[in-house]
């Protein structure tokens, strides 16, 4: 199973979506376990993936060493702003299978809701990094009203990232955040979502698999027939807080649907299957590709029932673009020009969600 293990609740940056640091109400800045404690919880999983997350974990990446030295994991992935990329050392940075690097697209995007000047200090660890690791680099984009996705995602591909991933702004944010979501979504998400599809199908005709995570996870869940919830949160993925409470999903520690217990009362084969998504997904007839999305969307929707049923027509259009892609894939498969191997990605749980 993967676990997300926050390293701290703190942030250096305030994201106009985030608002950055964790209030302390929600979670505790600072771990309050012992290590030794969390490997004997961990120890009981022989297929664990731990995740590194925060906050921003680089800000305590002593304690990140630390935890790679002791916990048992058969992978480590770390989602982080990116600005101290360059201060991990070099024998553990290999170590990590999977960075995934928040940067919201063009200079002018990233730095609107990020902060002026983020997105050159990012990518010029990037670029350094990009050098001597050798791991699965990730772009993990929030996706907000400002952005245009085909142009945020076809400028990530020509900068040193393996893959592309997106989530859109509409679990956590309040609706009054948008000034017309609706609009946003006809006149530019959609046909841009389109567009992207569209690149996407042009290059494996071309023999060439471009690396945007939302295509690839889909068309490896239609081949694949994998189901339920693709960032498997409740499922066979969990949050470790850092009081040592055992999360569903990292977003949300102060809601009681998402509460499983902790480190000490628990095993992880008590919690595996423990929380689901709740109707109208599971009568969808996308449901087998979408899995419901996202849990804590389910669970909350914060946008009321309305806003809930906008988000999944984004989804829709994402699913049937893919649906005329998959055609194009088990052709080039028939012909040999790729193998069904091709398309599995991610190789395991890195975190990248899938459905934006």
């Amino acid at each position: 199973m993967l676990y997300i293990i926050f390293l701290t609740g703190v942030c250096n940056l305030r994201c106009r979506y985030c608002g950055g640091t964790i209030p302390e109400e929600v979670m505790p800045h600072e771990i309050q376990y012992d290590i030794e404690e969390l490997r004997k919880f961990l120890e009981k999983d022989k297929d664990a993936i731990i995740a590194f997350y925060g906050g921003e974990p680089l800000l305590r990446i002593p304690l990140m060493l630390k935890m790679m030295d002791m916990l048992p994991a058969k992978h480590f992935v770390i989602q982080t702003n990116g600005l101290f990329l360059d201060k991990i050392p070099r024998d553990y940075i290999n170590r990590l299978d999977a960075i995934l690097v928040s940067i919201d697209g063009r200079e002018e995007i990233t730095d609107y809701y990020r902060g002026r000047g983020v997105y050159r200090m990012l990518l010029d660890k990037v670029k350094k990094i990009r050098a001597y690791y050798h791991g699965d680099l990730i772009a993990r984009m929030a996706v907000s009203e400002e952005s245009d996705i085909y142009k945020e995602v076809t400028h990530l591909l020509t900068l040193p990232f393996d893959h592309i991933h997106w989530q859109l702004n509409v679990v956590w944010s309040p609706e009054g955040s948008w000034r017309n979501f609706d609009a946003w979504v006809r006149e530019s998400y959609n046909p841009g979502i389109t567009k992207l599809a569209e690149l996407w199908i042009s290059n494996l005709k071309r023999g060439r698999i471009l690396g945007i995570v939302p295509f690839q996870g889909i068309i490896k869940r239609m081949l694949f027939n994998e189901d339920g919830l693709p960032c498997g949160a409740g499922r066979d993925a969990f949050t470790i807080a850092t009081d040592g409470r055992i999360l569903a999903c990292p977003i949300g520690g102060e809601f009681q649907w998402n509460e499983l217990g902790d480190i000490w009362s628990k095993e992880p084969e008590d919690i595996r299957n423990s929380v689901d998504v709740d109707e109208p997904c599971k009568s969808c007839d996308i449901y087998p590709i979408c899995g419901g999305r996202c849990l804590f969307a389910n669970k909350e929707r914060l946008w009321g029932e309305e806003g809930f049923a906008k988000i999944c027509g984004t989804v829709r259009h994402l699913v049937n673009e893919m649906y005329k892609a998959r055609m194009v894939v088990e052709e080039l498969i028939e012909e040999g020009i790729f193998k069904k191997e091709d398309f599995f990605y991610p190789p395991f749980n890195n975190t990248t969600e899938i459905i934006p």
